[in-house]
């Protein structure tokens, strides 16, 4: 995992156990989705940037988690190839 429960919990602002096993589902998902904007399945590839890997999975675990009854997900999208455009090769 690139970014831990705890980190996720502070960026949150979440000082409770009751919503863990969520948490941990989303930081999953939001790691998937990262690697799917960016086309690979070998998250080595942002090794060298993990901040901004980092930051772009704090966004989406925070996205999902705060609009879990309503979410746009084409508007998450966007913003995570925003972020991870400059990982994101060309296709045609």
């Amino acid at each position: 995992m690139i970014v831990s429960l705890k980190e996720v919990k502070n960026y949150l602002r979440i000082d409770y156990d009751d919503d863990n096993k969520l948490l941990y589902q989303l930081i999953d998902t939001a790691q998937k989705l990262c690697a799917e904007i960016v086309r690979t399945e070998d998250l080595s590839v942002l090794e060298n940037d993990k901040k901004t890997y980092k930051t772009a999975v704090l966004y989406a675990v925070a996205y999902l988690y705060e609009n879990r009854e309503k979410a746009d997900h084409n508007e998450m999208k966007l913003t995570l190839r925003a972020l991870l455009s400059s990982y994101r090769p060309e296709a045609f």
